[in-house]
C-alpha cells in the first residue's frame, strides 16, 4: 500500500507545506533516466542528481572529479523521466567556490540546459555569495551541511561532523543563515541526532538528513546503496532494502552459462 499523498507535482512550496503539517520528505538520488522513471513512479518527493555519480556511476574515489558537464548529462536524463518529483541537481565542486559569477553561470547552465528544478550547494558562510547570487536569478538553492564531501581534503576523513560544540554552533549558524539568505532546504549529513534535531526545530524550512537521525523532516540516500548494489560502503545509517548485488550476479552468471551451453536462445527466442 502507498503511504504517500497524492500530489500532482512536488514543488519547493509544497515540501515548506509538508514540514508544516509533520508529512515526513522522501528523498533518493538517480542519475539515468531508466531508474529515475522507477523512482518517480514509486512516488518519491526529491530526487537529487547527486554528485556521488562520480563515486558510483564513475568509480571515483571522491566526487571531486565530476564536470559540470557530466551533471548537466546525468541531469538531463533524469528530468527526461520524472513526471512528480522535484529534481535537485548538485553543483560540483570547482563551479561556486570563491567566484559568485562563475556560481551564477553554473546554476543557469544546470537549469538550461539539463531542465532541473534546483541546485544543491555545500557549505554555510563561506559561500553566502553565491548562494545568494543564484537565488537573485530565481533559482533555487538547497544547503549542504555537516560532513560535505566536496571538502573531504580538508576533513582528512569521512567522520562525523559537529560533534565538539564549536563545529556544533557553527553549524547552528550556517544553518539559520543560509535559511535568512532563502535556500528552500536543507541537507545535514552525518552529525549528531541531537544537533539535527535542533537544527529542524529551529529553522522553517525542511531539514533532510543522511546519517543524521530520525529528528529531522525527511531522508535522503544514495540509490545503488539503498539497494544493495554497492557491497563496501556500509555506514551505520544505511539500510538496504534489497541485494541487487547477488540478484545481479547471478542473473549474469545464468545468462553466460545459458549462451554458452547453447540453453540460449531456444525454439521461441528467435524469429
Amino acid at each position: 500500500m502507498s503511504v504517500h499523498k497524492e500530489y500532482k507535482k512536488i514543488t519547493t512550496k509544497r515540501l515548506f507545506d509538508m514540514k508544516q503539517a509533520g508529512e515526513k520528505i522522501a528523498m533518493l538520488t538517480a542519475y539515468d533516466y531508466t531508474m529515475a522513471k522507477i523512482l518517480d513512479a514509486a512516488g518519491i518527493d526529491i530526487i537529487l542528481v547527486g554528485d556521488s555519480a562520480s563515486n558510483v556511476m564513475a568509480g571515483h574515489e571522491t566526487t571531486l572529479p565530476i564536470t559540470l558537464e557530466q551533471m548537466i548529462y546525468h541531469a538531463g536524463s533524469v528530468v527526461r523521466a520524472v513526471n512528480r518529483a522535484l529534481v535537485v541537481v548538485d553543483m560540483p565542486f570547482g563551479t561556486y567556490q570563491g567566484n559568485s559569477t562563475k556560481a551564477l553561470e553554473s546554476a543557469i547552465r544546470i537549469m538550461k540546459e539539463s531542465g532541473g528544478h534546483a541546485v544543491k550547494m555545500e557549505g554555510g558562510e563561506e559561500i553566502s555569495d553565491s548562494v545568494t547570487r543564484i537565488l537573485s536569478a530565481g533559482i533555487p538553492v538547497m544547503g549542504h551541511l555537516g560532513l560535505t564531501p566536496q571538502s573531504i581534503y580538508k576533513f582528512g576523513t569521512y567522520t562525523v561532523r559537529a560533534k565538539e560544540e564549536k563545529e556544533a554552533e557553527k553549524l547552528i549558524k550556517d544553518a539559520k543563515l543560509l535559511e535568512k539568505l532563502g535556500v528552500f532546504a536543507l541537507v545535514l549529513e552525518k552529525i549528531p541526532a541531537k544537533l539535527a534535531q535542533k537544527v529542524a526545530q529551529n529553522l522553517s524550512i525542511p531539514v533532510i538528513g543522511i546519517g543524521a537521525g530520525a529528528g529531522v523532516d525527511g531522508q535522503v540516500l544514495v540509490m545503488h546503496d539503498m539497494l544493495g548494489m554497492t557491497k563496501d560502503f556500509s555506514p551505520r545509517f544505511l539500510r538496504r532494502y534489497a541485494d541487487l548485488h547477488t540478484t545481479m550476479h547471478k542473473a549474469f552468471i545464468q545468462y553466460i552459462n545459458d549462451v554458452k551451453s547453447l540453453d540460449f536462445p531456444n525454439e521461441n527466442e528467435q524469429y
